[in-house]
């Protein structure tokens, strides 16, 4: 990266870096509204706040995910049920994404992670504790 910087490359020439589109804004609006329209059940919904609050009432983390990171992993689980062709959302769906969308929203606490307990090790304790809906 810094020798191609370093010979004249524009970051900002995406075309110049051979990226090509894959959806118009069409296409992404659409998406987005079909994704919008996609169900979840309240028991669902009560999942994915008792998975966020687990979170900060862990006592291995120093933070937990926040009400933003909540709606996040709630619009997640949305686009995956969508891509996966579901016109709702399972707790599948949620486990799914709940590592990837939350763990950048964790802190462990620094005792633990000097000892080698990663946020992901933490999330799939709380995954595996937190009661899910049938």
């Amino acid at each position: 990266m810094v020798a191609r910087h370093d010979a004249g490359m524009d970051p900002h020439d995406v075309a110049g870096a051979g990226v090509r589109a894959v959806a118009s804004a069409a296409d992404l609006a659409a998406g987005r509204a079909a994704i919008q329209g996609i169900r979840v059940e309240p028991a669902v919904q009560d999942y994915i706040v008792a998975l966020c609050r687990a979170t900060r009432e862990s006592p291995s983390l120093q933070l937990g995910v926040s009400p933003r990171g909540t709606t996040w992993l709630l619009h997640a689980s949305k686009a995956w049920a969508w891509l996966s062709g579901r016109a709702f959302v399972t707790p599948d769906e949620v486990k799914a994404v709940a590592k990837p969308c939350l763990r950048h929203r964790v802190i462990v606490r620094p005792e633990l992670e000097l000892e080698g307990t990663t946020a992901d090790a933490v999330l799939d304790g709380l995954l595996a504790t937190v009661p899910t809906p049938r």
